[in-house]
Order: structure tokens, then C-alpha cells, then sequence
């Protein structure tokens, strides 16, 4: 199984533990215990998955995202001893993917990363068989009526979102929400089909999917105002040339 995983935390029974069950499932483990030593790993090395303490001497982990956002794209799981929902939020909001509150199974965290390594497998095998081409279609019609139309543009290989010729700051996962939208322009898709869709079997709530829309209408601004709201029903994507 060719999938490096970094664990950073500051517990070292914690790191052996996690780093322990990783490796018998057959992932390679790099760990380290404080902001320098994530970055210096993730430079030095290709990292699949960011298993990450936001209780960290010096730069807290909430601050390790952010930067890591700005340079690199891949999955950030939360650990924390914090359980209040808001400090769940935060740690979506600022880029993290999923987040878990100490004291942890390691039996579910494991089971999280599977989780999402198999749902990286799907969509690939997908995309190989070309059975997302008529996604594609649509999605292409969909952004060139768009009221960005001239600037905004998905890259379906590279996970890329470009808004007038600037990368943007995207997830993999807000990402495939704004393209599996464009991919429906005509259509009302609930948080539950989106959820489905884009999380499958992995563990995780459904309000995630509200912060991911947040963060990605944040992103792309008010000029490129295309995913409307469907109050007590859902989300779709507008343009202006079918008046959607």
C-alpha cells in the first residue's frame, strides 16, 4: 500500500500508538512533534495524509493548516481535547477535512483514512473509465454561462480551481463539491446527496458539508456568486444563460 501518512503531535504514546496501527494496516509513517518537523516532512517527502494535534508547543495546529494550506493539497484529520462543536467548525472552516476529539478510538481513526484512501480508489477508477465524462460535459456548459464565465475554471485532473488566472486556495473535497454542482447545474442537490457523494462511507457529520459551501462561496467572492441556496432543501449551481 504505497500511502505515507504524517502524524504530528507532541505525545508520544499517542504518536506510537497511532503510528503502531498505521503501519500494521500497511501505510508508511512519517511522524513529528511540533510545527517545524511538519513542515520539514512535508518538503523533504510525498505525504498522502495529515494526522494532526491542534495542542502543539508554539504554533498550534489550527496555524500549522493554514500555512499548509497554502502550499499543499492533501487530507488534514483534527485531533483535539477540545469537543465543543465550535471548535469543530473552526477546524473545517480553515481547511481541515475531518477531526476527532481526544480521548480517540484508533480503531476509528484508522478506519477514517481507509475510509478515505478507498474513496480516492473510487474516484480515480471512475475517472479511468471515463464514467464521469458526461459530468464533465455539463459542468463545462454549466461554467461557460456562468456570471465568472471568463474566469472561472476547473481543472477535473489536477483538482485545480482557477478564478481570472489565479489559483485558488481549494480543498479536494470543496473541489469536487463545486464541480459535482457544476456537473448538475439544472438540478436542487440536498446536503445529503452531497455528503453521499463526495464522503461516501467515511466517517464525519453532515454540517460539513454547510462549511465547505461557506468556505468555497468565501473563496471564490462575490463576483462569481454561483452556488445558490435552496432554503430546507439544498444547493444548486446558477448561470446566467439558462436564467437558473
Amino acid at each position: 500500500m504505497d500511502r505515507r501518512i504524517l502524524v504530528v503531535d507532541d505525545d508520544e504514546d499517542i504518536v506510537r500508538l497511532i503510528r503502531d496501527s498505521l503501519v500494521y494496516e500497511g501505510y508508511e509513517v512519517v511522524t513529528a512533534d511540533d510545527g517545524a518537523g511538519c513542515f520539514a516532512a512535508l518538503e523533504d517527502q510525498d505525504i498522502d495524509f495529515l494526522i494532526l494535534d491542534i495542542m502543539l508547543p508554539g504554533m498550534d495546529g489550527l496555524e500549522i493548516c493554514k500555512r499548509v494550506r497554502t502550499n499543499y493539497e492533501l487530507p488534514i484529520l483534527f485531533l483535539s481535547a477540545k469537543n465543543r462543536e465550535i471548535d469543530k467548525i473552526i477546524g473545517l472552516e480553515i481547511g481541515g477535512d475531518d477531526y476527532m476529539t481526544k480521548p480517540f478510538s484508533v480503531q476509528e481513526l484508522v478506519s477514517r483514512v481507509k475510509a478515505h484512501f478507498r474513496k480516492v480508489e473510487r474516484v480515480k477508477q471512475s475517472l479511468e473509465r471515463g464514467m464521469e465524462a458526461d459530468g464533465y460535459r455539463r459542468a463545462a456548459e454549466a461554467l461557460e454561462g456562468a456570471k465568472c464565465q471568463k474566469g472561472l475554471q476547473l481543472n477535473e485532473e489536477l483538482y485545480e480551481v482557477f478564478l481570472n488566472g489565479e489559483k485558488l486556495d481549494f480543498s479536494t473535497k470543496e473541489f469536487q463539491i463545486l464541480f459535482l454542482l457544476a456537473s448538475h447545474p439544472k438540478q436542487i442537490l440536498t446536503r445529503e446527496q452531497i455528503y453521499d457523494r463526495i464522503w461516501g462511507d467515511e466517517f464525519g457529520d453532515i454540517n460539513t458539508v454547510t462549511v465547505h459551501i461557506k468556505n468555497i462561496r468565501k473563496k471564490l467572492g462575490s463576483d462569481c456568486d454561483v452556488i445558490k441556496t435552496i432554503w430546507g432543501v439544498g444547493y444548486k449551481f446558477t448561470y446566467e444563460r439558462n436564467g437558473l
